[in-house]
């Protein structure tokens, strides 16, 4: 089976351009691969919220995955202590790696699933480094980051 698969960040956002580009994706599924979900970075996105809107809006589930995000100390050395996105990059992989995340989430699942954080873009977001992940621990995979 075929995966497609989607990622999409809220900030910078506005609920209509963010629940648009989910509806007309024909996302199924939103996996939320935040540590911390009850962030306030956008006013729809805490996860209580965000459960009802994508629900009432578009008619999407709402799934919070917390082995598809970094560590706390991971992200406070990247994000608070400007640390490197290449050393970053490779500690998150070898983290993936270990806690086995391609049995965290099904085929299933992930199909259709959009990957939710809270980055604008993907290029320097974990939820590229999971989808890219899947990709190769699943093969059969494609991801469209939604932006």
């Amino acid at each position: 089976m075929s995966i497609q698969l989607f990622t999409i960040g809220f900030a910078e956002s506005t609920a209509e351009h963010f629940f648009g580009l989910l509806r007309d994706a024909g996302v199924k599924r939103v996996v939320d691969v935040r540590l911390n979900n009850t962030s306030q970075l956008a006013g729809f996105s805490k996860k209580d919220d965000l459960r009802f809107f994508l629900r009432e809006v578009c008619g999407i589930e709402y799934m919070h995955v917390p082995e598809l995000a970094p560590t706390r100390d991971m992200l406070d050395a990247y994000k608070k202590h400007n640390g490197s996105w290449s050393v970053y990059e490779q500690e998150f992989n070898e983290l993936m790696a270990r806690r086995g995340i391609e049995n965290a989430i099904s085929r299933d699942t992930a199909h259709l699933g959009c990957l939710l954080c809270s980055e604008k873009k993907p290029h320097q977001c974990h939820r590229r480094l999971v989808a890219e992940y899947l990709e190769r621990n699943w093969g059969e995979s494609v991801t469209q980051h939604l932006v």
